[in-house]
């Protein structure tokens, strides 16, 4: 899938041990690296957690 700045997304599942973030929570996409498949998030809850879709995170449409 590709994104672009302003999409709106919904985590669905993260990797990351040391986040906050659950699964739900909403946030704007800023940057989409389709190279790296490295999508950056401005989190709704003030978290800037950028996803790396290879490696295991999910996220979809808000």
């Amino acid at each position: 899938m590709t994104y672009k700045q302003g999409d709106r997304i919904a985590l669905v599942h993260t990797t990351d041990p040391h986040t906050d973030l659950k699964p739900g929570d909403e946030g704007t996409v800023y940057r989409f690296d389709a190279a790296l498949a490295q999508l950056s998030v401005n989190w709704d809850s003030g978290s800037r957690l950028s996803m790396l879709l290879d490696d295991g995170d999910e996220v979809r449409p808000a």
